[in-house]
């Protein structure tokens, strides 16, 4: 029996965990009280997430097949998969309870602690009622870090509780190069955008990801925001100088971080680390870095791609006055990294990926994607989409716009709805889950 409790907005923990079968558990944390548990026969997990598998994009045909013939671009077709997903997940007495809630205190979050082999699920899109109801239409949907990531709040500041400050460490014997033009201070927002990949084309694998610089509209107007209002960091003389940048490689991340910053955005390239490996430290972010750079990561080409493993020990692995990643890139509170399966992490049964690394390092929230994204100029090339109308901008805009307010994940759920209500009534390939639905909020 659920019953109203407090009126903060209530909060549900959905947690799952694999042993054989598919086991959850679920407690409200606010605005209620109550609890539930079940399991998922393995078989029907098994056949589930294949379903989702195969309707997911990846490099080369995988991608033609998921903008073409796959379940996600089809009406129909995301329609059976987001029954099946239901049909083996989700727990029906937990419907009950967020329609119960829901009409007493308000809208509720949906945390989720996905287990890995339900990692990539994307919860938003379940079928929870025997008709078209949709998880997101009942509530906001969140994925909770796995426990070894919580931290111990601190006095509270003015982003909300804070880590307590930990003793000063050895400064590296070689200073850092300082971000140019460095004066928003901690109400910065640091600007990642389409960084120039030293050894790629442009059109190569690691190549431009949002296009020509200055060819987007809606994303010189979002620089452009950032830069009336003092905060963009870099601080440019033009909109268009803010993408495709050479010099953004992680000395000037860094630096850029430890002037203080409430903001990153990164848009770009991610590179995740094989799961049958094991090693989820090794999924790596690409910048603007040269090979020569030091890092924990193998050079590609001419280039050193930045590893959550780099993020996380920082020096410490290479000298006996190191330097802990933290305080070489201290994340600020909220963090996007919108790229190709930025939040693979929870694919690992050891989460020290990208997104779990930003939040060891001082996130609160990290926004990240579960899967492959489509670009634009796939939707363009493979999808027959008009070059005027870019899916992927749309997308960058939607998580820009969340993480300045005061309710992000409400935020960003709301604007899932919004593209939701769109794919019910046209189907149009540009609205389909294949891009939004792989956004997630990771939340400690």
């Amino acid at each position: 029996m659920v019953t109203a409790g407090a009126p903060a907005r209530p909060v549900v923990l959905l947690r799952l965990a694999d042993a054989g079968d598919l086991h959850l558990t679920w407690r409200w944390t606010a605005g209620a009280h109550g609890y539930g548990s079940g399991y998922a026969p393995a078989p029907e997990v098994e056949q589930a997430v294949r379903a989702l598998a195969a309707a997911l994009p990846g490099p080369g045909e995988a991608m033609r097949h998921a903008l073409g013939a796959g379940a996600f671009a089809d009406g129909r077709g995301e329609l059976g998969l987001a029954r099946l997903l239901a049909e083996a997940l989700w727990p029906p007495g937990l419907t009950e309870q967020l329609r119960h809630v829901s009409g007493v205190a308000g809208r509720p979050v949906v945390r989720i602690q996905p287990s890995p082999r339900v990692a990539q699920v994307p919860w938003e899109l379940l079928t929870v009622d025997t008709d078209d109801t949709r998880l997101i239409d009942l509530a906001d949907v969140a994925t909770a870090a796995p426990l070894s990531l919580r931290r111990p709040p601190g006095p509270p500041g003015p982003d909300g509780p804070q880590e307590p400050q930990e003793p000063q460490e050895p400064q590296a014997p070689q200073p850092l190069r300082a971000p140019q033009a460095q004066t928003a201070g901690r109400d910065a927002v640091v600007l990642v955008l389409d960084p120039r990949i030293p050894g790629f084309r442009a059109d190569s694998v690691l190549g431009s990801v949002l296009g020509p610089p200055g060819s987007d509209p809606a994303l010189l107007a979002l620089v452009g925001r950032h830069l009336d209002s003092g905060t963009a960091v870099p601080a440019v003389a033009a909109p268009a100088e803010a993408f495709r940048r050479s010099d953004l490689d992680r000395d000037w991340l860094g630096g850029a971080l430890r002037a203080g910053a409430r903001r990153l955005l990164y848009v770009g390239h991610v590179s995740g680390a094989p799961v049958d490996g094991g090693q989820s430290e090794d999924a790596a972010l690409h910048l603007a870095c040269g090979a020569q750079v030091p890092g924990l990561a193998e050079p590609v080409r001419g280039h050193r791609p930045l590893s959550a493993k780099d993020l996380l020990l920082g020096t410490l692995a290479g000298r006996p006055d190191g330097v802990p990643g933290a305080r070489l890139w201290p994340a600020p509170p909220r963090v996007a990294l919108i790229a190709c399966e930025s939040g693979g992490d929870l694919r690992f049964a050891e989460s020290f990926g990208l997104a779990a690394a930003m939040l060891h390092n001082g996130a609160e929230l990290v926004t990240a994607t579960r899967w492959t994204l489509p670009t634009s100029f796939a939707f363009h090339r493979l999808a027959g989409l008009s070059e005027s109308v870019r899916p992927l901008s749309e997308a960058v805009l939607a998580v820009d716009a969340a993480h300045d307010r005061p309710d992000p994940v409400g935020a960003l759920g709301g604007w899932q709805r919004e593209q939701l209500a769109r794919w019910r009534t046209g189907h149009r390939i540009e609205h389909s889950p294949l891009l939004w639905a792989a956004l997630t909020c990771i939340t400690v």
